[in-house]
């Protein structure tokens, strides 16, 4: 969750009261966010010592789809409307004398397809910044950055002092050759290639060249004399920079995703249009697109969701009528509508400030929160039930324990890993069918959801080889599958695994640990005089790659028959077993691992392994709690 430091006197002075820290932190669970420190006594002590020291400042943990409470200046409009100190503000777009137009115009090029197509702007006219409101200013963009912009890879902010500048503006992509201006904070003019060899070192910037450093073109905005304003999402230019005496400020939002770019200028633009001659105002732009159609920016419409009193006492126990919700629902900056024909429904608009309400939960949730959560009625629920594990659960808990009454040590790797590690690394070939992949992952290590639990067991040895011999470890968890069958397209599957690692092989070592699994799960064995079995596990040698040749099996379960009932029925199943035909399902393998996938994983003494899924063993383990009950 963000977490964003206040002004702690600036914070009371808009709230129109004091408030002691146990009071305000009360205020602020109530409203839905987190008072995480008071740093008041860390600065009177540091007085005391005559230290340098900074005013008190508030720290509070906001929930991370409320980008209108990342700057002082939302959490202390929200919380003044929510205190009944003030309505919620209406903002709304302030055309020029001389109407649309007058308006500012930028024009977007085709090229800019190629690397970020995505513009939105806004202009704050008459800004009165102090240098507090000027640092939240800063500072909000960099929160956005770093939250819904995912350190500026989907949308990038940029700033202007608009008295600098000469519309109409150009929204172009350009060889990165052909480009060349002063970046923020420097004279001096670079090419966009020097610019990305200049911030190479640059322990901020160098964060975000890769974003569009190999793109053939680069992005830039230019004003009617060919002056740059910025290279998102990289930096602005210095000619245009802000500072305390800027008055008339232009915003510029380049992004790759629609929906978070609307998002981005209707925040910035919203939260500091207070401190306009004529607050909660912005002066709308022009945007001439690639096609030649017109589009105004930003756009503050509000959203019309209708909200039923009847949902909302359902779900918090309450016995409220519309106008009481509707009452609610205003102390969190919304505006809701009665409606006259319908005694249930309240027509809610939502301010562009609020896009974290996407559901009629979301309403409900706004009006338990303005109600109180505390506040709400205890009630049990109407139906008596009785907790129990789920059967895949039991059966995980019934091999952990076993395994570690027998020695064996449990160990909780990742759930991801590397491509190679998942295939390469155990000689398996993928074969596009298996694996969930992720997209644009973060690093290397993280590519694909594991369809194995031996890459993690064989991880895990490879970083505790300093410990004494034997190592033996074990894990149950998840393994995911692709399954295009399923709604979600994946399937989740339990598996055990355990790796003994030590000077011999000691494949009887997993063998035997492996038996005393089934033993507790009451699965018998079958052997091979005993091919009539109904049920059981047997064994047969397997070919698979990333065990050493002739010393690997592959385990088979034969899941009990259901009754049958019909003559027919019960010949076809004899038929099958004089003919030695079972619908038997692969259980798992187990045998002492290959060479080459030690020295992959840089282990240097032989390892066994064994790994099976528990998934066939929920249902008899359902008819056992059945049975019991």
């Amino acid at each position: 969750m963000p977490t964003v430091a206040v002004d702690k006197a600036d914070l009371w002075e808009r709230l129109g009261q004091e408030f002691a820290s146990e009071e305000f932190d009360t205020l602020c669970f109530e409203y839905g966010v987190e008072l995480d420190e008071d740093t008041t006594a860390e600065v009177e002590e540091a007085i005391r010592k005559g230290l340098p020291s900074e005013r008190p400042q508030l720290k509070i943990e906001t929930p991370a789809n409320r980008y209108d409470l990342l700057c002082i200046e939302g959490i202390a409009r929200a919380l003044k409307v929510f205190l009944g100190k003030a309505e919620a503000p209406r903002y709304r777009l302030l055309y020029p004398s001389k109407g649309e137009a007058d308006l500012l115009t930028v024009t977007i090029h085709p090229e800019t397809k190629q690397v970020r197509p995505l513009f939105a702007c806004a202009i704050l006219r008459n800004v009165k910044f102090t240098p507090r409101s000027y640092a939240s200013f800063i500072d909000l963009q960099d929160k956005l950055h770093q939250n819904i912009c995912r350190r500026r890879q989907l949308v990038a902010i940029g700033t202007h002092d608009l008295d600098t500048l000469k519309g109409p503006f150009r929204y172009e992509a350009r060889a990165p050759k052909d480009i060349k201006f002063a970046p923020l904070n420097k004279e001096q003019e670079y090419t966009a290639e020097e610019l990305m060899t200049l911030y190479e070192s640059d322990k901020q910037l160098s964060r975000y060249l890769h974003i569009i450093r190999d793109a053939p073109v680069y992005p830039i905005i230019y004003d009617a004399e060919d002056r740059v304003l910025s290279m998102p999402p990289i930096i602005n230019s210095n000619h245009s920079k802000i500072t305390l005496n800027t008055t008339n400020i232009f915003i510029d939002v380049t992004a790759t995703d629609q929906t978070k770019l609307d998002i981005v200028v209707n925040m910035v633009a919203t939260m500091f249009s207070e401190y306009c001659s004529e607050p909660f105002t912005i002066e709308p732009v022009k945007m001439v697109l690639p096609d030649g159609t017109t589009k105004i920016s930003p756009d503050l419409s509000e959203r019309h969701m209708l909200a039923h009193a009847s949902y909302v006492n359902s779900c918090t126990g309450l016995s409220l009528n519309t106008d009481q919700v509707g009452k609610l629902l205003s102390k969190m900056s919304l505006f809701p509508i009665v409606s006259t024909t319908n005694a249930d429904e309240i027509d809610v608009s939502i301010p562009p400030t609020r896009p974290d309400i996407i559901h009629e939960c979301d309403l409900m949730e706004d009006a338990a929160i303005a109600y109180g959560f505390n506040n709400l009625p205890h009630t049990f629920p109407p139906t008596t039930t009785v907790g129990q594990p789920s059967a895949i659960n039991k059966l995980s808990d019934i091999v952990r324990v076993e395994w570690a009454l027998a020695g064996w040590v449990e160990v909780l790797p990742l759930t991801l890993c590397s491509h190679e590690e998942n295939f390469a690394f155990l000689n398996h070939e993928d074969d596009n069918n298996t694996a969930v992949k992720i997209a644009n992952p973060k690093t290397l290590e993280f590519q694909v959801v594991r369809t194995t639990l031996i890459p993690g067991l064989l991880k895990t040895i490879r970083e505790n080889r300093s410990h004494s011999l034997p190592l033996k470890i074990f894990e149950s968890g998840d393994v995911v599958f692709k399954d295009l069958k399923r709604e979600r397209q994946s399937r989740n599957e339990r598996h055990a695994a355990a790796v003994w690692c030590n000077k011999t092989a000691g494949f009887e070592i997993v063998h035997g640990v492996f038996d005393r699994a089934m033993k507790m799960l009451e699965i018998p064995r079958i052997s091979n005089s005993d091919s009539k079995a109904e049920t059981g596990y047997y064994m047969k040698e397997t070919s698979d790659p990333m065990f050493f040749p002739g010393r690997a099996a592959t385990i088979y379960y034969r899941a009990p028959p259901e009754k049958r009932n019909s003559t027919l029925e019960r010949l076809k199943k004899d038929a099958k077993a004089v003919l030695h035909v079972h619908d038997d399902i692969v259980l798992g393998t187990m045998g002492i691992l290959h060479p080459s996938v030690l020295e992959k994983f840089d282990i240097q003494y032989p390892c066994s392994a064994v790994e099976f899924t528990l998934d066939p063993f929920k249902k008899e383990m359902q008819k056992i709690w059945t049975n019991e009950e």
